[in-house]
């Protein structure tokens, strides 16, 4: 892939390999959801995962922060880096792992409490602020990331489960932030969205793209080719394609990519 293709896209030609990733298998019992992955994802940049219902997006995301380690069925082989630090090494802490690798869910789901308590809840249990101005501090910055702060600035002590779907989802994305995490992982973030929310949302996906490595699973192949800068098409637990946005769209080298991206399979 050439410096100039990836520039006209918004990536970095320089920008570094946040997660490797290596023959990575994930089973749920006897059956194999994912087979022998390999990829990198980089820093800085938006990466989508494509592809049709059950065909492994979901379960390859969930691996990058251990959330298949709450499911008692699954199990995953392989090897994944951040950073050159293998997430699944017995020393590894997910909890602190989940720090580092935020996560914003397809439906949202705020915690019954304060929009302020939201946001300051991964501060107080990471123990980020010493003292209340200080996660005041945290609060603030973490839904002005979220595109949200002059919305709720006035009603911080309201309850977030009164805020409008697309609100309640920028407010997730506001508590996933609040731990500083490096990268911010998004499981169809906009299906349950009406099209007002989803643009706003997708517009914050680029902002937060300054700052974090930012991975989406989506259904929809319009909003991959609208925020992301480098695809991977999934199919039956392979990942078929990956490479620039641009090329798999309107270039893509395995006809099965091809297929999907045309509507023939999906």
């Amino acid at each position: 892939m050439d410096d100039v293709r990836l520039a006209e896209r918004g990536v970095d030609a320089d920008a570094k390999v946040k997660f490797e990733c290596r023959g990575v298998q994930v089973h749920y019992g006897e059956k194999q959801a994912l087979k022998d992955v390999d990829a990198d994802i980089l820093d800085r940049t938006v990466t989508a995962f494509i592809g049709p219902s059950g065909c492994g997006k979901s379960t390859f995301l969930r691996c990058l922060n251990r959330m298949n380690d709450t499911v008692a069925s699954a199990r995953v082989d392989g090897r994944i880096l951040l950073e050159g630090e293998d997430i699944y090494d017995a020393r590894v802490d997910p909890v602190q792992l989940r720090a580092r690798v935020g996560m914003v869910f397809q439906k949202p789901n705020p915690f019954p409490k304060s929009i302020y308590d939201n946001v300051a809840y991964g501060p107080k249990i990471h123990g980020m602020a010493r003292n209340k101005a200080e996660l005041d501090e945290i609060v603030e910055r973490a839904l002005r990331g979220a595109a949200l702060w002059n919305e709720v600035k006035d009603r911080l002590g309201e309850t977030g489960t009164g805020l409008s779907g697309g609100q309640q989802q920028r407010l997730c994305i506001a508590r996933a932030v609040a731990t500083a995490p490096e990268v911010l992982l998004m499981d169809e973030p906009c299906s349950a969205l009406d099209p007002i929310a989803t643009a706003q949302v997708e517009e914050l996906i680029d902002d937060l793209r300054e700052s974090y490595s930012v991975v989406i699973v989506t259904h929809s192949m319009q909003q991959a080719a609208r925020v992301s800068q480098r695809t991977a098409f999934f199919h039956l637990g392979n990942l078929v394609e990956y490479g620039d946005t641009e090329q798999i769209f309107t270039n893509p080298q395995d006809p099965r990519t091809e297929s999907y991206i045309s509507g023939k399979i999906g």
